[in-house]
């Protein structure tokens, strides 16, 4: 191969004394370029630990890394990576100016790959597109997600939701912290586990907050579920922090209160067959068919009909702005519940009385899940394009990248391979 193509080659991959590009061989039949690199006898590199220059080159190492491709050809480079004798560290690895130590792919290819994945691709297609499998793609993923967070601050972390999704329909769940004061919320921290592993992540929490400039005593508000798992978590390790319990998963309670009365009545009511929806939806958000449904059976004396008016009165009381007067209607709501003579409505409100403080504290401190919802259907898009993940690691790297907010330092596009200290 003549010099001016080698020379045309070096100076497109930016690379810089002592390395260059000595042959190239570019095959049709395989769709693939492969480069060789390498750097003359004599050549010196800096120690990778501690950068002393001038170290001799101790041996080499055959390497290979996956680079962008040439038009619609792999690229390949081939070099020999130099072990270095520092007089300080002794032998070490120097690490080429094109890739990062231990990837298989060069700094343009991971900023590629990432960026493919940044717009929404699964690392099953960006495998597809770029010929490789997706396992390696999964491997960068995780590298740059983990250095992020490595250099995560949660100093001024005071106030938190947590929440739980599953990886796969009824398999593996994960336990979800997140941050609900940052003017961009994020999630703190993802970790494997629900019900008895639950308080595992709880403690796992807890150090993961300190090891990021957190503090455990800082955390003064916590939003959450009526998980008995979660309360007991929140007192063992956030002791002083005052508990919010969500209205969403509260009317989940009276929603599900409701759908019970309806499953027990229709069995001698069957008007009330195919109706589910129409007492769980609201008002704006019924069909034209539903509402007429409603309207039909709203005034009569359905055990369904007034199990629904219990939970949108109950519904209506959090539009209530002040405290006290929130916590003389919920008392009024608590009593009518209790004495309606509906056994699952009667069940709710007393589950509501044993979280008595949690539930009045949200008029105090306004906290919602709404934000770990929206973020879990971020979660569940992710899981339907990558129809499932095969591990749960996979799954939290996916959280954190879709709603970690993390500073992932990608090499630029453009970068070039000239070594820079």
């Amino acid at each position: 191969m003549d010099s001016s193509s080698t020379a045309l080659f070096t100076a497109a991959l930016g690379l810089t004394a002592p390395w260059s590009v000595i042959s190239l061989e570019f095959d049709t039949n395989r769709q693939q370029l492969d480069l060789s690199l390498d750097f003359p006898a004599g050549s010196t590199f800096d120690c990778p630990v501690c950068e002393h220059s001038g170290c001799k080159v101790h041996d080499t190492v055959e390497r290979t890394w996956r680079h962008l491709d040439f038009f619609q050809h792999r690229c390949l480079l081939h070099a020999r990576q130099p072990r270095v004798k520092c007089p300080e560290h002794g032998i070490k690895t120097v690490t080429p100016p094109w890739a990062r130590p231990g990837s298989g792919f060069t700094l343009l290819m991971e900023a590629y790959l990432m960026l493919l994945v940044e717009n929404g691709m699964t690392p099953l297609q960006v495998g597809r597109i770029t010929r490789e499998h997706d396992t390696r793609i999964w491997r960068v993923l995780q590298h740059y997600v983990d250095t992020a967070r490595k250099k995560a601050d949660y100093s001024a972390v005071h106030a938190i939701g947590v929440d739980e999704t599953s990886r796969c329909r009824g398999q593996n769940y994960i336990t979800i912290f997140m941050d609900l004061h940052q003017k961009s919320p994020r999630v703190l921290f993802a970790t494997e586990g629900k019900d008895s592993a639950t308080i595992k992540a709880f403690k796992a929490f807890k150090a993961d907050l300190e090891a990021h400039k957190g503090a455990a005593g800082q955390i003064d508000e916590v939003c959450l579920d009526m998980s008995k798992a979660f309360i007991k978590g929140i007192r063992e390790e956030f002791p002083d922090a005052a508990m919010t319990f969500d209205s969403f998963h509260l009317m989940q309670l009276m929603n599900k209160a409701v759908d019970t009365v309806r499953r027990e009545e229709q069995k001698t009511h069957p008007e009330l067959k195919g109706t589910r929806y129409v007492w769980l939806k609201n008002d704006w958000n019924r069909t034209e068919k539903q509402t007429e449904t409603f309207n039909e059976l709203r005034a009569s004396s359905l055990k369904t009909a007034r199990a629904t008016h219990l939970k949108t009165v109950f519904q209506d009381i959090f539009a209530e702005t002040d405290p006290a007067e929130a916590e003389q209607l919920l008392k009024r709501w608590y009593f009518w519940a209790t004495h309606s003579r509906i056994e699952p409505m009667i069940k709710a409100a007393k589950s509501i009385k044993e979280h008595w403080e949690g539930v009045l504290r949200w008029f105090h401190s306004r906290l919602t899940n709404a934000l770990l919802e929206a973020t879990n259907g971020l979660i569940q898009s992710a899981k339907r394009r990558s129809r499932g993940f095969r591990s749960t690691r996979y799954l939290i790297t996916m959280v954190y990248m879709v709603a970690g907010k993390l500073d992932l330092k990608l090499p630029p596009l453009r970068i070039a391979f000239a070594h820079t200290k």
